[in-house]
């Protein structure tokens, strides 16, 4: 698995049963990052649109367990998406 930030590089499946291949590109959303949720809610629109529903709703679920947590660990958004 092949990550976009060289420190994500850590994040590994380490039972090797993912299905996903060691040269295969991607791309973590943090909660963190204050434009997650929007990502992933258009995520999940393009899901729905393309016949996923079930996906989709899980997805939004997702991003709303990140807008709790960064109600929960930010009394202010960090200045810039996924601040370090």
């Amino acid at each position: 698995m092949r990550h976009g930030r060289a420190h994500y590089q850590g994040i590994q499946d380490p039972t090797g049963t993912s299905g996903i291949a060691d040269d295969e590109p991607v791309f973590v959303l943090r909660s963190k990052d204050r434009l997650a949720p929007a990502a992933i809610e258009h995520w999940a629109q393009l899901a729905e649109d393309n016949g996923a529903p079930q996906r989709a709703e899980q997805a939004r679920a997702w991003a709303e367990e990140m807008r709790h947590w960064q109600g929960r660990n930010y009394t202010q958004y960090p200045p810039d998406p996924d601040a370090d």
